[in-house]
């Protein structure tokens, strides 16, 4: 009944939408994700009866490493300091709303960085080896 038009317009739709997740998925954007949790005991900004406790309260910044040659001594140590500086931010910022919040900035950062670094150390391998070949 609708004929070639709507399907004309599915296609291209479809061709848009593959073209769009192909050009997204060849691009090599490094990122990290550095992930801040610390405990807060206060109760949600939202009115009673629909307020609730809460416990933990994760923050995560997303680190570029864009333009850092992970292969390189000085592009490794950048990435781990992008991720340093992140996990320092975000367990800071969470202090700063909420300053009972446990653990420490200190402690937080520390965390935040370990888990962080496991990933750098990922990516910076997978440089060595592709440099390696």
């Amino acid at each position: 009944m609708f004929g070639g038009r709507y399907e004309s317009i599915a296609a291209i739709s479809a061709g848009a939408l593959m073209l769009l997740c192909g050009n997204l998925m060849a691009q090599d954007t490094q990122e990290v994700k550095v992930e801040a949790t610390r405990i807060v005991s206060k109760e949600s900004p939202i009115r009673k009866p629909y307020s609730f406790p809460m416990n933990d309260l994760s923050l995560t910044y997303g680190v570029s490493l864009a333009g850092v040659n992970l292969a390189t001594s000085s592009g490794a140590t950048e990435a781990e300091r992008r991720v340093r500086e992140a996990a320092k931010a975000a367990c800071e910022a969470i202090g700063q709303r909420y300053p009972n919040a446990t653990p420490s900035d200190k402690e937080c950062a520390k965390a935040a960085t370990d888990e962080g670094m496991t990933k750098v150390h990922q990516l910076i391998a997978a440089a060595e080896k592709a440099t390696s070949k």
